[in-house]
């Protein structure tokens, strides 16, 4: 099943953010693979994702400590950040533990997936970020059959 957010801009990128939410609220999902060339937004639109949820500390892209921790401030909900550019092997994500994250249940969102592509597990939501022509961009969650 795919579902859509479309035409997504920084103006608007708060609702999206929300509509997001309110997807995997019906839909379920703990672990999102989010795909999309260099300078997609995937990582704007995680920012925006942790906002939502209640993260008042900043956050960044986790580039070069791989996982970043966020605690929402208003369920106490726990959320893990990757960014697995840097990962130059599966044994290497393996010694950090990510399975482990994966099996937590709490929300892992993960940019640059294809690099730990055999440790995803078969539940994941893929969600792909296109950038449109006028510089909106296109959100869509792929639920696994």
């Amino acid at each position: 099943m795919e579902i859509k957010i479309e035409n997504v801009s920084l103006a608007n990128i708060p609702a999206a953010a929300l509509r997001f939410l309110e997807i995997i609220e019906e839909q379920g999902g703990t672990v999102f693979a989010f795909r999309g060339e260099m300078g997609a937004g995937k990582t704007t639109f995680i920012n925006a994702l942790s906002s939502a949820l209640g993260v008042s500390e900043g956050t960044a892209s986790p580039t070069f400590a791989i996982i970043n921790e966020y605690r929402s401030d208003t369920t106490a909900e726990l959320i893990y950040h990757f960014d697995c550019y840097r990962i130059e092997s599966i044994d290497e994500a393996e010694d950090i533990g990510v399975e482990d994250y994966f099996d937590s249940g709490a929300l892992c969102f993960i940019e640059w997936p294809e690099r730990i592509e055999a440790l995803l597990p078969l539940e994941t939501v893929d969600v792909k970020i296109y950038e449109n022509a006028d510089g909106t961009r296109n959100i869509i969650l792929i639920y696994p059959d």
